[in-house]
């Protein structure tokens, strides 16, 4: 049981679920989780039986009812059965949408004999996604590894240009989740995203600079990375964290990391382990050089991966085990990625966009940054001002992922 002092001040709002008619939750129950079902049977080689299951799924997702998890010995089994009983006999559009989404992925890794011992044991139905998501962005992840190889050769640097490096990987970063492989996005392979300032007209909280300075004034602590897509936001991540320990702004980062296949494209350790086997074994020397710097620091456990089952939970981030809150109260930075990621810190509710974002994360352990593209219609700590402008220049910019926010929140 969480203490009081560990949950938002304010009073909570009710969830986001799939049954508000005309929203993008209700789309997305009904219409784009099962593509995604389906999609998994096209996408691999699974048996009659699977393939029928996935369909079944699909095809009950828009009015059937949440079905029941059977002990299929993942080591999470015991805990969503406690997370699935205030929920039983409950349609999918019924239930808070962030546990309707988790459970479906979870679901499927079920359906698909993922723990189970068998010829699909530990297969990843969504791999064939995140490996596509590497080849078809290698244009755009060999220019911006080139641009981060050339601000660490740059000698005795100044404050200022490393502030200026980090800024502008803060927004590599932020702008890699616009790939989110769960919306079926197509990659953009041109040098568009890399034009900092026309990105910057598009950022609606931008926190950079105080981010920027708390990094370089932290004398070389821990950060920590709560990772989201695999793929090129992934390549972006990871060149964030190469700078930041090349630099020498950080001394160890911690990459937190999903134990299992969710969200589609959600990163795990094996997929961290995949992309720097594939950008050193390319034939780009930039990247090369990169992925060897990366497997460098992983070795030396300057760069540590690490999972957690909290991570794949459809708990709100104020539930956060105590082990975890303790592991992550040593870090001088939470760098919180994407847009499910800011989901769970706001318990995918339906806070006033104008609230302080700071009351409603007041329970985490250390200093904060959400790099998030919006996809989802929950967002908080937006000014009144910024929020008229572009409800009048873009009727769809809570869900049309254009739109992003750096959001800091000092300890």
């Amino acid at each position: 049981m969480e203490q009081k002092s560990d949950i938002p001040k304010l009073p909570l709002p009710p969830p986001l679920v799939g049954a508000e008619v005309g929203t993008f939750t209700e789309f997305t129950v009904t219409q784009r989780m099962p593509s995604i079902a389906r999609r998994v049977i096209v996408e691999n080689n699974f048996t009659t039986n699977i393939n029928d299951s996935l369909e079944k799924l699909a095809s009950e997702l828009s009015s059937g009812y949440l079905p029941l998890l059977v002990d299929d010995t993942g080591a999470d089994f015991a805990a969503w059965d406690r997370y699935l009983e205030p929920y039983k006999e409950q349609r999918w559009i019924d239930v808070p949408w962030f546990f309707a989404e988790t459970y479906f992925y979870r679901f499927i890794l079920q359906i698909t004999n993922y723990f189970l011992k068998s010829e699909w044991q530990g297969v990843d139905p969504f791999e064939l996604q995140k490996h596509q998501g590497l080849e078809t962005s290698l244009d755009s992840i060999v220019a911006l590894c080139t641009e981060v190889n050339e601000w660490l050769n740059v000698s005795q640097q100044k404050s200022q240009s490393k502030q200026t490096a980090l800024m502008a990987l803060l927004y590599f970063a932020l702008w890699g989740n616009r790939v989110d492989l769960s919306l079926w996005s197509a990659f953009e392979t041109d040098r568009s995203r890399f034009d900092i300032q026309s990105q910057q007209s598009h950022i609606l909280v931008d926190d950079a600079l105080k981010v920027t300075q708390l990094l370089v004034n932290s004398n070389s602590g821990r950060v920590d990375l709560v990772v989201d897509n695999a793929g090129f936001e992934l390549v972006c991540d990871l060149c964030l964290v190469d700078y930041l320990l090349g630099s020498g702004v950080a001394s160890q980062i911690k990459l937190h990391l999903k134990p299992h296949p969710t969200f589609v494209s959600d990163a795990m350790i094996k997929d961290v382990h995949h992309t720097t086997e594939f950008l050193e074994t390319s034939s780009h020397p930039e990247l090369i050089y990169f992925a060897q710097r990366l497997q460098e620091y992983i070795a030396s456990e300057r760069l540590v991966l690490c999972d957690d089952y909290f991570w794949t939970s459809p708990l709100a981030f104020w539930k956060i085990p105590k082990s975890l809150k303790d592991e992550l109260s040593h870090s001088n930075l939470i760098v919180i990625k994407g847009d499910a990621n800011y989901r769970r810190l706001l318990g995918d509710r339906h806070w006033n966009f104008t609230t302080d974002i700071a009351d409603i994360v007041c329970y985490l352990p250390a200093p904060m940054v959400a790099l998030r593209t919006l996809k989802s219609e929950v967002t908080a700590g937006i000014q009144s001002e910024v929020l008229e402008e572009v409800v009048k220049s873009d009727t769809a910019w809570l869900t049309n992922g254009q739109w992003g926010v750096v959001q800091f929140v000092d300890k």
